[in-house]
């Protein structure tokens, strides 16, 4: 077994520096059951059992997705006795904001310093098209 799939059973979800992977939470949203379950955990914590009913999958399909959304910070669960509970985690949404926000930033300012390239170039006089060469 490989040092990767090690960590991924113990359900490491951080970096060494403690940052969430974001190709994990991408990869957990962009599943549309994983979606319907955060949609669901978005109300309060339930119990592994109530979050499958509605959705028509196996009690198995549920953990498996859940563990998924818990390697990527979307989602935690723990255990109280014999029942197994599921809230929203933070972590990943938090990631996910602040790398929407960066992104977002970032193409601003370039759509920004587009504009104004692009009105500088209305202000001066255009110089006339060459003419075609027709040999």
């Amino acid at each position: 077994m490989t040092a990767r799939r090690r960590d991924s059973r113990r359900g490491d979800k951080l970096r060494p520096g403690g940052q969430i992977e974001m190709s994990r939470v991408f990869h957990a949203l962009g599943d549309p059951t994983r979606r319907a379950l955060l949609d669901r955990l978005a109300a309060g914590p339930v119990s592994i059992s109530q979050l499958a009913a509605p959705l028509s999958i196996t009690l198995t399909a549920v953990s498996q997705h859940l563990r998924i959304l818990e390697r990527s910070g979307l989602a935690q669960t723990e255990k109280v006795g014999r029942v197994r509970t599921c809230h929203i985690h933070p972590a990943g949404f938090d990631a996910l904001e602040e790398w929407i926000r960066h992104h977002r930033a970032a193409w601003e300012d370039r759509l920004d310093r587009l504009a104004g390239f692009l009105e500088e170039s209305e202000d001066q006089d255009p110089e006339p098209a060459p003419e075609p060469f027709l040999g």
